[in-house]
C-alpha cells in the first residue's frame, strides 16, 4: 500500500507541473506548499488531512547558473597577488532531495538532504523537522479547542527568524527567490530548537528556543554555550481578492561566547556569486563559499527584523530592516569591553504579469553599514539588482540577473585586502527546478 501512494504521489507531481494553479488541496500541497503556492511564509494553518496511514511525498531541486561578473578593488594587495581572472561560465549545478512524510493526523515530517553544493559536493543532510497541528495520535478529540489554532514545531533545520529566509535561496531550492542572490547579511541558520505557534483572526504569534549550535556535541569542556531565545508576531491577511497585506516582527536574543555566533554565517551551501573579490593567493573550490556576503560574526548577540509584504493585484513589494548588535569577540574566552552593530535594509519591488502571473520584473536594493565597536572604522557594502523569470510551468523557473555591488574604503575590511573599495557587476542566468 505504501509502495503505491509514493509511485502515485511521484506521478501526481509529474502531472501537477503541467497546470500552474493546482484546482484543489491534495497531499503535495499540505506537506510541501511553498513548492505549490508563491509567497508561503510559515505554512497555512487549516484543517488536517484525514489519516489512513502513513503517506510520504518526494521532492527535489535543482539549479544551474550562468555567471558573467567581473570585479575590481582599490585595496593595495601584496606584491604578486592579483584578483582572479573572471570569466563567462558555468557554476557547479546544485541539488536538493526533500521527503515529506504525514505520520498521522496533522503530523508532518520534513528531511532536506543536499545532493551537491557549492561549499560541499557531496551528499549531507541540511536538517529536519516535526510539524504537529492535531493530538489525535494521543487520543481522539484530544485539546482539538487548543490545536484548532495552535502548532508545535521541533526539529534539527532553520529556525523561524524573519521572513527573509522563507524568500531566499536554499541549495538549489531558488523556485521561490525572485532574485538569484538572498541578502548581504542571511539570516539563516540551521539549529537544534522547538516553537509553539498560535493563529488567530490573520495574527499569528510563535516563541521559540534552539541551543545555538550548529555542530552538536554534550562535550561542554571549555566551552561557554547557552541557548538562544526568539520570537515572531505577524499579522498576513487576504484583504481582498486583489490585495495582500502581511507584517512581521521578529527578536532573538543569543547567549554565550561559544555559540550563536553565526546567524549570519550559517549556509554550510554557500553564496550564488561565485568567486567574486578573491585573489590568486586565496583558496577556491570549496573553500570561501559566501563571497558576496557578510556576517557580523557577532556573540551574545540582539538581533531585530521588520518585513513588510504587500501584493496587490501584479504588483509586489517585500522589504527587510534588520539590527544586530552583540560583541565581536577577541578569542573564545575574551569579549571586547564594548559591542558593535549593523544595521541591513533591503527592498524587492516586483510586477509579475501574464494570464497566470507567469511573468515578472522587478529590482532590489541591499545596504549594510555598521561597526564591529565603538571605535571600529565603519563598514559599508551597496548592492542593486535588476531580474526578470519566467515560471515556464509552476514548477520550473529561469531567471536572468543584473548586480552591481560596492565596498567602502574602510580600513576595517584591511586597506592590503580585495574587500577595500572592491566591486563586482555583470550578469546571472539561473534556471531552477522545484517540486
Amino acid at each position: 500500500m505504501k509502495t503505491l501512494w509514493i509511485k502515485a504521489a511521484v506521478l501526481s507531481t509529474v502531472l501537477a507541473s503541467t497546470a500552474f494553479y493546482a484546482q484543489e488541496t491534495t497531499m503535495r500541497d499540505y506537506l510541501a506548499p511553498e513548492k505549490t503556492t508563491r509567497n508561503v511564509f510559515e505554512d497555512p494553518k487549516g484543517e488536517a488531512p484525514e489519516y489512513d496511514g502513513v503517506k510520504v511525498v518526494v521532492g527535489g531541486d535543482f539549479a544551474l547558473q550562468f555567471q558573467s561578473l567581473d570585479h575590481s578593488t582599490k585595496g593595495t594587495l601584496a606584491s604578486g597577488v592579483s584578483l582572479n581572472k573572471m570569466g563567462s561560465d558555468f557554476n557547479l549545478p546544485t541539488a536538493n532531495l526533500d521527503i515529506n512524510a504525514y505520520l498521522a493526523k496533522g503530523v508532518k515530517m520534513h528531511l532536506r538532504t543536499y545532493l551537491s553544493a557549492r561549499h560541499h559536493n557531496e551528499a549531507w543532510v541540511k536538517g529536519g523537522y516535526i510539524q504537529i497541528d492535531n493530538l489525535d495520535f494521543i487520543s481522539q478529540g484530544f485539546l482539538s479547542g487548543l490545536m484548532k489554532n495552535a502548532r508545535v514545531k521541533v526539529g534539527m533545520d532553520e529556525i523561524n527568524y524573519g521572513d527573509s529566509h522563507f524568500r531566499r535561496t536554499d541549495n538549489a531550492e531558488a523556485i521561490n527567490n525572485p532574485f538569484v542572490e538572498n541578502n548581504i547579511m542571511d539570516s539563516f541558520t540551521t539549529q537544534a530548537f522547538g516553537e509553539a505557534y498560535y493563529y488567530s483572526n490573520g495574527f499569528m504569534g510563535m516563541l521559540g528556543v534552539s541551543n545555538g549550535k550548529l555542530n552538536q556535541s554534550a562535550v561542554k569542556g571549555t566551552s561557554d554555550n547557552s541557548p538562544s531565545v526568539y520570537a515572531k508576531l505577524a499579522y498576513d491577511k487576504q484583504i481582498n481578492p486583489d490585495l495582500r497585506v502581511r507584517l512581521s516582527g521578529s527578536i532573538i536574543k543569543t547567549n554565550g561566547l561559544n555559540t550563536n555566533g553565526k546567524l549570519y554565517g550559517d549556509d554550510r551551501a554557500g553564496s550564488r556569486y561565485y568567486y567574486v573579490l578573491l585573489t590568486t593567493a586565496d583558496a577556491m573550490g570549496t573553500s570561501n563559499p559566501s563571497t558576496g556576503r557578510f556576517n557580523p560574526g557577532f556573540q551574545k548577540m540582539t538581533a531585530i527584523q521588520i518585513n513588510p509584504f504587500v501584493k496587490y493585484q501584479g504588483l509586489e513589494f517585500f522589504g527587510t530592516y534588520e539590527h544586530a548588535s552583540g560583541n565581536k569577540i577577541v578569542n573564545a574566552t575574551t569579549p571586547r569591553s564594548t559591542d558593535g552593530s549593523y544595521n541591513q535594509y533591503a527592498a524587492e519591488l516586483l510586477y509579475r504579469f501574464g494570464g497566470k502571473e507567469q511573468f515578472y520584473l522587478g529590482g532590489k536594493y541591499n545596504a549594510v553599514s555598521g561597526k564591529d565597536y565603538d571605535g571600529a572604522a565603519e563598514r559599508k557594502i551597496d548592492r542593486f539588482n535588476i531580474a526578470g523569470g519566467w515560471f515556464m510551468t509552476k514548477n520550473i523557473l529561469a531567471k536572468v540577473e543584473y548586480v552591481n555591488q560596492k565596498y567602502n574604503e574602510s580600513a576595517a575590511w584591511g586597506t592590503n585586502t580585495a574587500l577595500y573599495g572592491g566591486k563586482f557587476n555583470g550578469f546571472v542566468l539561473e534556471a531552477t527546478i522545484g517540486f
